[in-house]
């Protein structure tokens, strides 16, 4: 198996914690992420820190205890936030402030050459909106949804009754 880096967006890690692989259906796989980040292999921007930190709640806690889970911002890492907001101004709105960390995400896997996971889709042909994976197409980074890191890095399940 290739060893790669990946970038969580804020999306996989909240929307697995209340949904599919929450903590009561899944506990091992929070476990597993816990290990590569750890090793390094999985992190996420401190803007995903914040989006996740909104809301007062069990992830909030799970992150508050991992650290190592986050990157600092490094002047590559600026210099890419400038050259995605330069080219997609419209990725971050301001005024509902939504979609923050995006930049950051993109700018962090371009610097360490990792693969962005987020549960955006491509932006459908004649859309205003600029998602990630639109982004991450044109500076040439590699974006994966959450299904297909579970598959790449090898994490299965399995079912038992209680």
């Amino acid at each position: 198996m290739k060893r790669n880096k990946f970038c969580l967006d804020t999306n996989v890690l909240i929307q697995a914690w209340n949904t599919y692989y929450s903590m009561d259906l899944a506990p091992r796989y929070w476990d597993i992420l816990d290990d590569m980040a750890q090793k390094g292999t999985v992190f996420c921007t401190h803007e995903v820190r914040r989006e996740i930190e909104k809301v007062d709640d069990a992830l909030k806690l799970w992150i508050k205890k991992r650290d190592y889970l986050f990157r600092d911002i490094t002047e590559d890492v600026q210099q890419h936030v400038r050259d995605v907001l330069k080219a997609f101004p419209r990725l971050v709105d301001t005024t509902k402030d939504r979609s923050m960390a995006d930049p950051w995400v993109i700018a962090h896997a371009k610097a360490e050459q990792a693969t962005v996971v987020t549960k955006e889709m491509v932006t459908p042909a004649g859309s205003k909106k600029i998602k990630i994976p639109d982004v991450c197409d044109t500076f040439g980074v590699r974006c994966i949804n959450d299904f297909e890191f579970v598959k790449e890095v090898g994490i299965t399940f399995t079912a038992r009754r209680r």
